[in-house]
């Protein structure tokens, strides 16, 4: 009997909404050695090595504008796709999963020039570009929204939700105290933080505190305007870990709706206000968020509409309606597959 394990290239980089699910993935494949495409000075960098093996290539993301610039991006892609061939080749990988972005082309070109399977997962509502351009070139697109199959109608598609860390499945308990049975609304920006979103939840803070209750903002570390506001009941910081036990704990929160936020917002029943990032490419985030409020599972607002009344209004009358509330939280856990990643795990092992 062989000893031989499979081998398995993830290519997964720069924010936490195509890391933490690629990761979660990587958890269920204990039985794979397993290796890391990404890319020089992305979060991967810190996130990875620490368990298992990261190679970086030199890739940049190509501009709708074609122009001098466009030779080189298309240069640096057929270096990114030559270096992923004969990395698979070296290592004898027998198959490629990747969570999208640019880094996921030269993993896709990479893997069809190798002659190895490639599974894609597409969290996001309305797929990229390179989902779009790869998508038939892969054995399977994978799906965050069951809906997203509508825009890909000649690729073979599978609805498998978006996958969340483990301890989303089984939260410890904050490392901070809050009373018992006091609405907690959280406040996050996503793994980049969110200035704008921040200024709006410290207008309103004064008002929310007033009637009793907790306010943990995450704010992420590009915002100035930190440690200018104290309040008993206002915990500020720039980055918490257990994001489990928070939402687990929270009654409410504002955020923006990156594709992994929200899978971790439905996994804990939290019901939420949705400021989507206005500059997101093709607008995913506000599409995301559709979702959610079609299903009456959130509320969305676009950015240059939400004033601090409008949101104090609409978080005081929600948290004060506790039917309206629990009616929304059931919703959200309809909206995610909570074993998302064994189901990735499974295809990955039927075809590598």
């Amino acid at each position: 009997m062989s000893d031989h394990k499979s081998r398995l290239l993830i290519a997964a980089s720069g924010t936490g909404g195509h890391l933490f699910p690629a990761l979660a993935v990587a958890q269920k494949l204990s039985d794979y050695e397993i290796q890391w495409l990404g890319v020089p000075n992305r979060l991967e960098t810190s996130l990875v090595p620490d368990f298992y093996p990261l190679h970086t290539v030199n890739i940049d993301g190509f501009q709708t504008r074609l122009g001098v610039k466009t030779i080189f991006l298309f240069a640096k892609m057929l270096g990114a796709i030559a270096f992923t061939y004969k990395l698979i080749k070296r290592e004898k990988i027998d198959l490629v999963f990747t969570t999208g972005g640019y880094i996921s082309a030269p993993a896709i070109l990479g893997a069809k020039l190798a002659k190895v399977p490639v599974i894609l997962h597409e969290s996001n509502y309305i797929p990229g570009k390179v989902t779009k351009l790869l998508g038939k070139q892969c054995n399977l697109v994978a799906l965050g929204f069951e809906g997203t199959k509508k825009y890909l109608p000649k690729t073979k598609t599978q609805w498998v939700s978006t996958p969340v860390r483990q301890e989303f499945l089984s939260p410890n308990p904050l490392d901070f105290k809050i009373p018992p049975n006091v609405p907690v609304i959280v406040a996050m920006g996503g793994s980049q933080g969110a200035v704008a979103l921040n200024r709006l939840v410290r207008q309103c803070a004064p008002r929310w505190l007033k009637n009793g209750w907790y306010i943990v903002h995450l704010t992420g570390n590009r915002d100035d305007d930190f440690g200018t506001f104290e309040h008993p009941n206002y915990i500020e910081m720039t980055f918490y870990d257990n994001m489990a036990g928070l939402l687990n704990r929270a009654d409410f929160a504002i955020s923006r709706s990156g594709a992994s936020a929200l899978t971790e917002l439905a996994i804990t029943k939290t019901p939420s206000v949705l400021i989507p990032f206005p500059f997101a490419a093709e607008d995913h985030q506000f599409f995301n968020a559709q979702v959610f409020t079609e299903a009456n599972a959130g509320i969305v607002f676009r950015q240059d509409d939400l004033t601090p009344e409008i949101l104090d209004k609409t978080v005081t009358n929600l948290i004060k309606d506790k039917i309206k509330l629990r009616e929304m939280a059931g919703n959200c856990q309809k909206l995610a597959l909570f074993d998302s990643a064994d189901i990735l795990a499974r295809i990955i092992r039927s075809l590598g």
